[in-house]
This record gives structure tokens, C-alpha cells and sequence, in this order.
């Protein structure tokens, strides 16, 4: 039987804003931006959570909740690096790792009770490792599978550690709610709730094909995780699939210079780092949310590019196709995906495409080296 472990760093952006802040110690503190503008909570304490903050919600939300929060933007930099900190800890250790995102990371432990012993007290000395090594908490999940794995890591948090006993799953799960199933959001729950499923219990008290006739392939999927089931496979390479950058305005916005702009802009973040991964993009979309929250999604595969007046003027025209309706823009988007590593050949004579790269990489240390906005280019 396999042995997984899930690790999620406790409230990850928040305590890396403490190791730059220590004076945020036990405070209410919300990262996601301006608490009187129109962005969205991305992460916030647990003494915040006290007042009923969450991820996700909107930021004036969550300020009229907790007034008195310290709300900052973040530095997103600072949580690449962090969390590179912590999956090359967990490298030394585990035979196989797989990011899961920014701050969880499963791991294969499977027959390695041989080298560490119990592997209950190991998860334990990883919780330490992490904090002295990088200042850090974080919960540990261990179970026969990834899906037990990451139910466990939330069941202590913070600081905590659960060991589901293989072959205890179904008993284990029975009486937790069914939200705690990954997967089930808000929609999800309703629906339960309204046909009498309240605990996982209530779904191993049904038959699959109920769920399947009900919700398809993820009503199967839901039952077979309810009964403590999942996959024991980890992804060890996970290409980055997408890249891209929105902004949500202060105060809708109508006037289509200004949103050209702005997308001027989000094109020139989005090819700073895909020249920063050495990427070339070959899919380009756009997002346009208007005021009334009606939300649209447009694409265009060209030829690969990691070209600012490339994927600009690409997105440009598909937005002013896309934007039809006579109503106050929201939020605005650029994103690039279908994503190849590119290889630069070295050519005898430079032409107009060569002497553009040289300059992108020029700008790029620049930028790098000081702030995105030390170079502002023309449309």
C-alpha cells in the first residue's frame, strides 16, 4: 500500500509577509491589495478568518468584517522564492515530489519506513526542518493516497499532522462534512444539502449510479473519493501550461483608450515572463468581465511568439471583436498558453526579429534588476 504525503504551508502568503514583517505577528492580516478597492481576498490570517474573512471573498467584504486588518498587496516574488525554499527541503528527503501549486506539495514516501522509521514522527521533523530552515509553517497529511493525503493536511491546521491508519478511510471520513471532499464548492454543496447529503457518510449510504445519474463523472468520481479511493500517482514534471495577468478597476471603465492601455500593458508583464522562462506562447487570449459581471473568454492560436507587439496587437483585435455590448468594463485580461521552451540559434546576420530579441533581453535584465515599470515601451 502506498504511504502519501500532503503538505500545505499554513496560510502561505500571510506568514511569508511575517518573516518580512515580524511587527504582522498576530495580527489580522489580509493580502489581496487596496481594502477599498475592487480586487478579491487572496489569502488572510487566521486571526482574520476570526472576523468570517475567506480567499476569494471581495476585499471591501472583507473589510467592513475587520476594519482594522492590515490589508497589503504582497510580494509575489518573495512567495516564488519561499516556496522553492521549501519543495528543494522536501527534494533531499522524497523519493518522488509533485507542486501542486505555490504552497502544497505531495510526496511519495511508499516503503520508507526502512530509512526514517515511523513515518509520523518523520512528518514531524519535516514540519521542523521547514520552520528553522526557512522560517515557515505548515500542516502534514499522510494517507494511502493523494485524496486521503490532502483532507488530512486540513483537518489540524495550523501546525498540524493526520495520519489516516490504512484500511480506517471510510470510518475516518464518515462523519466530516461533504465539503471536505476536494472538489465540492459551493454550488456542489448546495445541491447536496438539498437532497439530505450532509456527511460523507450520507454518500457511502448510497449506490454510485445515484451520483453518476445525478452529477456524471464527477458524481462517480465524489463517490469513489467519499469511500476513501484515489489516485496513488504522483506527477513529478508539470510543464506551466499558461501564463497570464488581469486587472480589476477601481471604477468600471467605458472608454476604449484606456482599456487598450491597459492591455498594453498586461501583454508586456505576461512576454516579460515568458522571456524570463525562455518560453514562446502560441495560444493568446483575452478575459472581459463588464459591470454586471457577465464574463467572456477569447483565444487565437498564432504562429509561437514571446513578442509584446505580437501578443498585443493579437489580443487587441480579438478584444474589439469580443466587445459588443454597450456596458461599463470591470476587469480586463491577457493570458498566453500552449507553451514551448524556445532555442535561440546563433545567425551570421541579424535581422529585424534578432535585433527585437536582443532588445527584449536587454529590457528584461533591466526590469529584472530594478522594476517592470524602469522601461515603458510604445504600441
Amino acid at each position: 500500500m502506498s504511504t502519501i504525503f500532503h503538505l500545505d504551508l499554513d496560510a502561505f502568503f500571510v506568514s511569508v509577509e511575517r518573516i518580512l514583517d515580524p511587527s504582522l505577528e498576530d495580527k489580522p492580516v489580509v493580502v489581496g491589495g487596496d481594502p477599498h478597492g475592487r480586487g478579491v481576498v487572496a489569502a488572510c490570517s487566521y486571526e482574520a478568518r476570526s472576523y468570517g474573512l475567506h480567499s476569494g471573498m471581495p476585499i471591501r467584504a472583507a473589510f467592513k468584517l475587520c476594519p482594522h486588518g492590515v490589508y497589503l498587496h504582497g510580494h509575489h516574488k518573495e512567495y516564488v522564492r519561499y516556496s522553492h525554499s521549501v519543495k528543494n527541503i522536501l527534494e533531499k528527503y522524497a523519493p518522488v515530489v509533485e507542486q501542486a501549486s505555490i504552497d502544497e506539495c505531495y510526496m511519495d514516501f511508499t516503503g520508507c519506513e526502512k530509512i526514517y522509521g515511523s513515518l509520523f514522527s518523520f512528518a514531524s521533523f519535516l514540519q521542523n526542518e521547514i520552520a528553522v530552515k526557512t522560517g515557515l509553517p505548515c500542516s502534514i497529511g499522510i494517507g494511502s493516497n493523494k485524496t486521503l493525503a490532502k483532507i488530512g493536511s486540513d483537518c489540524m491546521k495550523p501546525k498540524g499532522i493526520t495520519y489516516i491508519i490504512p484500511g480506517m478511510a471510510k470510518e475516518f471520513l464518515e462523519p466530516m462534512p461533504v465539503e471536505t471532499i476536494p472538489g465540492v464548492g459551493k454550488v456542489m454543496l448546495r445541491d447536496l444539502n438539498s437532497k439530505g447529503i450532509y456527511r460523507i457518510g450520507d454518500i457511502t449510504r448510497l449506490p454510485s449510479d445515484y451520483f453518476a445519474a445525478a452529477y456524471g463523472k464527477f458524481g462517480t468520481a465524489l463517490w469513489h473519493k467519499a469511500h476513501g479511493e484515489g489516485t496513488e500517482y504522483l506527477t513529478v514534471e508539470r510543464g506551466q501550461k499558461s501564463i497570464s495577468k488581469e486587472t480589476t478597476f477601481n471604477e468600471d471603465v467605458t472608454s476604449k483608450d484606456y482599456l487598450k492601455t491597459i492591455l498594453f500593458e498586461l501583454a508586456g508583464r505576461v512576454c516579460q515572463t515568458l522571456r524570463d522562462y525562455n518560453y514562446q506562447a502560441a495560444t493568446i487570449n483575452i478575459k472581459l468581465r463588464y459591470s454586471d459581471f457577465q464574463t467572456l473568454t477569447r483565444a487565437k492560436t498564432i504562429k509561437p511568439t514571446d513578442d509584446d507587439k505580437v501578443v498585443f496587437e493579437t489580443a487587441w483585435d480579438i478584444l474589439q471583436k469580443a466587445h459588443t455590448r454597450r456596458i461599463a468594463v470591470r476587469l480586463i485580461g491577457v493570458g498566453v498558453s500552449k507553451l514551448n521552451s524556445f532555442a535561440e540559434q546563433e545567425v551570421l546576420f541579424e535581422d529585424e526579429a534578432a535585433k527585437r530579441k536582443k532588445l527584449f533581453r536587454a529590457i528584461n535584465q533591466l526590469r529584472g534588476k530594478y522594476s517592470y515599470k524602469i522601461i515603458s515601451m510604445g504600441m
